[in-house]
């Protein structure tokens, strides 16, 4: 196999021990179109069964993270045009998160800097995930009419005290502590060392190197006792009801996420959460339902709606339809699960 695969969106390299990819769009804060999903997907598949690649490291080009996520504003033109081609997207993006999830070699991720959304789906099902000072991650889908995907409800719903769905239902970023509190990473490296990390991966292929580098993380969320508290309810409505007797700021900022969110979205997501927890769902049964839900959700009027409204416009003021909680009824909800 060449050394160098693809010297486009995502860069293929061939370093040492290590197959290194590269997501390669810095100015689009590295967001995944369907062409980086298809090249990630190949290279993982050519280096699976290759005996020089001992392991596999991604990373982000540019100072400013590892991924924002989809592609957002291509989504948003397939949902006006041509919803189908969403459709195949997910499909295919999904498969990747999975074949990342059951790699067979250390897959090791530098989720440096911003991480949302696709990002986490490329980074967080890896077997050595790295997370360092300026790690700021989060699934903010709620906010566009959308939910947790790309295996992102399975890891959030694997969280303890309900960290998932307090980060589901509020689309959130936190940082390195909480990050690796809630379960979405392994080890805490500073920065300025990730270029030295990378270089010894790369000339060991020995994945158990990362030990050498990893520090004492900061500290997580301070309220983790008190949000498991609140988000063990039986329904949003309630969640809200508690946070709004919660006389502490992280609750009232939890309140305000929650209720500027589409509607749909939070109803959805909060039931998805519920669903992959008490059926113990698997992640490939839990790919499974989003792929339900992303054939559904973004159909509905708020995705479209959201997306012109943080993304397209940026007027920050987007009409969901409907416009309460109180008004999505629970057979809104069934058909978004296709039921």
């Amino acid at each position: 196999m060449k050394n160098d695969m693809h010297d486009g969106e995502v860069l293929v390299r061939r370093r040492g021990r290590a197959g290194v990819l590269t997501l390669n769009r810095p100015q689009a804060m590295n967001a995944l179109t369907a062409e980086m999903v298809t090249t990630l997907t190949r290279a993982l598949e050519q280096w699976r069964d290759d005996p020089e690649v001992d392991l596999v490291i991604i990373r982000g080009a540019g100072d400013r993270g590892l991924c924002a996520g989809g592609d957002i504003a291509a989504l948003y033109r397939h949902a006006r045009d041509n919803p189908a081609v969403n459709d195949a997207f997910f499909r295919e993006e999904y498969a990747l998160n999975r074949l990342i999830a059951e790699y067979p070699k250390p897959y090791v991720a530098f989720m440096d800097g911003i991480v949302l959304g696709g990002g986490v789906g490329v980074s967080a099902h890896g077997s050595h995930r790295i997370v360092t000072g300026d790690t700021r991650i989060g699934m903010p889908e709620v906010a566009i009419g959308f939910v947790p995907d790309v295996g992102g409800s399975w890891l959030l719903a694997q969280a303890p005290d309900h960290l998932g769905t307090h980060l589901a239902l509020t689309g959130m970023h936190v940082g390195a502590g909480a990050a690796l509190e809630a379960g979405l990473a392994d080890w805490y490296v500073e920065k300025e060392y990730l270029d030295q990390l990378c270089e010894d991966l790369c000339r060991t292929g020995d994945a158990s190197t990362i030990a050498a580098y990893a520090t004492t993380p900061p500290t997580g969320l301070a309220e983790r006792e008190q949000v498991g508290q609140v988000y063990d309810a039986p329904d949003v409505e309630e969640i809200l009801r508690r946070l709004d007797a919660t006389d502490a700021d992280w609750a009232r900022d939890a309140a305000v996420r929650i209720r500027r969110a589409s509607p749909l979205a939070v109803r959805v997501a909060f039931e998805a959460q519920r669903r992959i927890r008490e059926n113990l769902y698997t992640l490939p049964e839990a790919l499974g339902q989003e792929l339900r839900v992303a054939e559904t959700l973004p159909r509905q009027p708020d995705f479209v709606e959201g997306v012109r409204a943080q993304i397209i416009d940026k007027d920050r003021n987007p009409r969901w339809q409907p416009a309460t909680l109180a008004e999505v009824s629970d057979a809104a909800v069934a058909h978004v699960f296709q039921e």
